[in-house]
């Protein structure tokens, strides 16, 4: 599948139903996600603040997720000089940027009645704060450097280096003390969320992996049409 797709021009193809798809099934899951999420009663702890965990855990998956695309992007790109795959890398940064900075807006709103304070340097909040500079740096290290091939270079090992960022991001919480709550989900004996809070989380978390997909899709196929432009005038130029 992926060496089939590597083609642009089958990814072309491809892309043509599938980002339509996904923007669907997206919308399929996140408005009744929504709905749950807000009809849900209030946390006996945290009351009605709760319903922001909504926005905020699948926001923090999701960046996480955008940036193994992007490292896993570059990597094909670094090593193997695939065109595609660096027009994916750069496709994805913008929108990895977008869920991150969602992320940490949504988790200052939640930990103000939860913790006092708008931000504090928990090792949790910091890495995904590291996690935003990340897609900042590739995106102005690619914009930075005038020879394209050069700019791609650059940011693909920027990005390679970034993924060491991510295990750091998941396991925080069990290294350092931390203010910010540990696996609730994934962990031995079950999850510790109450289904009533879980059904929404669920269908919220694969909505905006969905949404990302779709979104990832549309912005690598606009922009190998992009590079297709700047070849033909190229062309025309020189002709």
């Amino acid at each position: 599948m992926i060496a089939a797709l590597a083609n642009p021009h089958r990814f072309m193809g491809f892309a043509r139903w599938a980002a339509p798809l996904l923007g669907v099934v997206a919308l399929l899951l996140i408005v009744p996600g929504l709905w749950f999420g807000f009809a849900a009663p209030p946390d006996y702890q945290q009351g009605t603040t709760v319903r922001i965990m909504f926005i905020h855990v699948p926001a923090a998956e999701t960046s996480m997720f955008a940036y193994a695309c992007l490292g896993g992007a570059s990597f094909f790109s670094l090593v193997f000089r695939h065109a595609l795959a660096d027009a994916a890398a750069r496709a994805a940064a913008p929108l990895g940027a977008a869920f991150t900075g969602l992320a940490l807006v949504t988790g200052s709103l939640w930990g103000r009645p939860m913790w006092g304070a708008w931000w504090v340097w928990d090792a949790r909040l910091t890495s995904v704060l590291v996690l935003l500079l990340l897609f900042i740096g590739y995106m102005a290290l690619r914009s930075a450097i005038d020879d394209e091939a050069k700019a791609a270079r650059a940011a693909a090992i920027l990005a390679l280096i970034g993924l060491i960022n991510l295990p750091i991001i998941k396991f925080s919480v069990d290294w350092w003390n931390s203010l910010h709550q540990g696996e609730s989900i994934f962990r031995p004996g079950g999850p510790t969320i109450a289904p009533v809070f879980l059904l929404p989380l669920a269908l919220m978390s694969f909505g905006y992996l969905a949404a990302f997909g779709a979104l990832w899709i549309a912005r690598t196929r606009g922009e190998i049409w992009r590079r297709r432009a700047q070849v033909a005038a190229v062309r025309a130029a020189s002709a």
